[in-house]
């Protein structure tokens, strides 16, 4: 029913998403250790760089599929023109 590589090679993903998880979990708890500290210290300025930072990484994922999604729709637009085209000129 299934191609066995198919499923060989879901399963080593999600392996590998679920051991990668806990080390980018350690990361957000370090992240904001280090803003605690310094925000009791009194200098907000590395925490407002740090949230924008996270907000200009958040950016590119939404960008990538915004574009693959514009390119994608313009394709389809072009086709069906094409395809319309090709209807008018044989009636």
């Amino acid at each position: 029913m299934f191609n066995k590589s198919i499923v060989l090679k879901t399963v080593f993903v999600l392996l590998t998403i679920m051991l990668v998880s806990n080390v980018s979990m350690a990361q957000c708890a370090m992240c904001r250790a280090t803003v605690g500290s310094n925000l009791s210290e009194g200098r907000g300025v590395i925490g407002t760089g740090l949230n924008f930072g996270i907000l200009y990484l958040l950016l590119a994922p939404y960008l990538l599929a915004g574009g693959v999604a514009f390119f994608w729709f313009r394709a389809g637009k072009k086709e069906l023109l094409r395809k319309l085209s090709l209807t008018n000129q044989t009636n």
